[in-house]
């Protein structure tokens, strides 16, 4: 087998994913600035989801009720406050109760730092309100984000401990027979690919690369935003471990070995009863922007320049792929973000190594300056 750079193909489109528009942000924390409080608000939500208020009066009172997974987040606008709330389990006859409230007190005191769970009519409810006067940006969306990401942790834990039951149904599409196979296709070829680096770096006894490509394998599959339910739990978690490093770096490399032959077992049938389309308010993401990603570009400056000195092409090569896909798992990116890593990832896919450095190494830099470009679009053409 020759070395040459794993492949890449950007994932089919979700129907239901968020998109982010930072001009919306820069709006919200101008109006909160000039103490438009309101309008800060509501540029605050328009970042999050430009398509919520679409369509909507928003010179009253507003209400707002969206699917987040299999919770729902309501929200109330008026002239003076701010409200949100969000169902996300049942209690029923089977429910153990007092174990239950015992882990919602828990839980309200840590790791919830705005909203609460109370509960409220046999079901349990995230909630907070603030007066519109505090409605700072930042902590609007913290709040909102907050709520989505823990009914979406807990929701699966109190279900499976406490035999509490959905409060609804996740909001799902199912792929089109076209997608379904486009979208085995793609996970078929990464574990395929998977399994032959895994054995060609086992015969040379390059033993760390390892970890580098069940990270990219375990990546390009999590970085498909139509993985869901317990796939992208145990994926999620794979990737925390894996770049843990509190974690013995071997340690890590034995796990993410074991994790990805249970992948390799996987059939057709396990992986797509987790793949679906499904309705979802904010992205779980960290919010970006070209700022933000500097910064994150200007942490990896040191390995990147050690390995360019170095004249290390395999280990920057990997560093790049591997930290480029990182950022679309942390960062919930602009499309040009995002198509600017998709493009360089698919160019260099199959070359060699020192042809595939320098093009890795341009979207890097424009990352690390604010100014990235899509390969396609630009005029010229180690671990923790």
């Amino acid at each position: 087998m020759k070395n040459l750079v794993p492949h890449f193909k950007r994932p089919i489109k979700s129907k239901d994913e968020p998109k982010t528009d930072v001009s919306h942000w820069d709006k919200a924390m101008d109006a909160y600035d000039a103490k438009n409080h309101r309008e800060a608000l509501i540029e605050t939500i328009n970042y999050i989801n430009s398509t919520i208020l679409q369509g909507k009066d928003t010179s009253g009172d507003i209400e707002i009720v969206k699917g987040q997974g299999s919770a729902e987040v309501q929200m109330t606008i008026t002239n003076d406050n701010f409200l949100v709330k969000a169902p996300f389990v049942k209690i029923t006859d089977d429910t153990n109760k007092v174990a239950l409230f015992r882990r919602v007190a828990e839980i309200n005191f840590n790791p919830l730092t705005l909203a609460q769970i109370h509960l409220i009519e046999g079901a349990l409810w995230f909630e907070y309100k603030m007066p519109i006067a505090v409605c700072q940006p930042y902590k609007v969306y913290d709040v909102l984000r907050e709520i989505s990401v823990y009914a979406d942790n807990y929701d699966d834990e109190f279900i499976d401990k406490y035999k509490a039951d959905f409060y609804q149904e996740p909001r799902v599409t199912p792929l089109s027979d076209i997608e379904k196979e486009q979208v085995w296709q793609q996970i078929s070829d990464i574990i395929e690919e998977y399994k032959k680096y895994s054995a060609f770096f086992k015969e040379k006894r390059w033993d760390d690369f390892q970890w580098d490509i069940a990270v990219l394998s375990i990546l390009k599959i999590v970085n498909m935003p139509y993985v869901h339910g317990t796939l992208r739990t145990k994926l999620e978690e794979y990737v925390g471990n894996l770049f843990n490093g509190q974690i013995d770096f071997k340690y890590r490399i034995d796990k993410g070995i074991s994790f990805m032959q249970k992948l390799c077992a996987k059939s057709k049938e396990e992986f797509m009863q987790d793949i679906y389309h499904a309705e979802a308010f904010i992205s779980l993401k960290w919010r970006s922007s070209t700022q933000i990603l500097q910064n994150d570009a200007k942490n990896m400056e040191n390995n990147v320049y050690r390995y360019v000195k170095d004249g290390n092409n395999m280990m920057l090569c990997y560093y790049l792929q591997y930290s480029f896909l990182h950022i679309i798992y942390n960062f919930n990116l602009e499309e040009h973000h995002k198509n600017a890593i998709y493009d360089v990832l698919e160019k260099v896919s199959g070359k060699e190594l020192h042809q595939a450095a320098p093009i890795l190494l341009k979207t890097y830099y424009g990352f690390l300056d604010g100014n990235t470009k899509s390969v396609k679009t630009s005029k010229s053409s180690k671990k923790g």
